[in-house]
């Protein structure tokens, strides 16, 4: 299953806040670290901090910071907010499949797709950022400049 850019920006932006947990980070800072734009990181910041999984201060030390009980939360779950509800296939639309009320395959890939997120469900943020993906998370966000964001 590919995950959408979105998601992907979101669980990357994740990581880097949880490698550095006593470090507030700027969303610029974020975003030269993972090198997405600035943009798209600013975007998925805000998503996530409607979740509850982020929070952000303003001004001088200010930065972002992971919410209560982000480190812990299923990966399956946020997974399943962040990519939405929706068919792995677009069987309706403009120009529906003739297919679509007798399509066996329809339910074979929405049952794929559940596995595929159930498969996430055990794993926390925490589980991601173990050795050595937080190391090499804390180096890239080492060589990120410092420029506010």
């Amino acid at each position: 299953m590919r995950l959408a850019m979105f998601t992907d920006v979101a669980l990357r932006t994740l990581m880097c806040l949880a490698a550095t947990r006593d470090e507030s980070l700027t969303t610029r800072r974020v975003a030269e670290a993972i090198d997405i734009p600035y943009t798209h990181t600013a975007k998925a910041v805000a998503r996530l901090q409607h979740l509850g999984l982020v929070e952000a201060r303003r001004g001088r030390g200010g930065g972002l910071s992971l919410g209560p009980g982000a480190a812990s939360a299923s990966m399956g779950t946020l997974v399943r907010e962040l990519e939405g509800a929706g068919d792995v296939v677009a069987c309706e639309g403009d120009s529906p499949c003739p297919l679509a009320a007798n399509c066996r395959l329809r339910g074979a890939l929405r049952r794929a797709q559940e596995a595929f997120y159930a498969s996430l469900d055990p794993i926390t943020l925490a589980d991601l950022i173990a050795s050595p993906t937080g190391p090499t998370l804390i180096g890239m966000i080492a060589r990120a400049p410092t420029a506010s964001g």
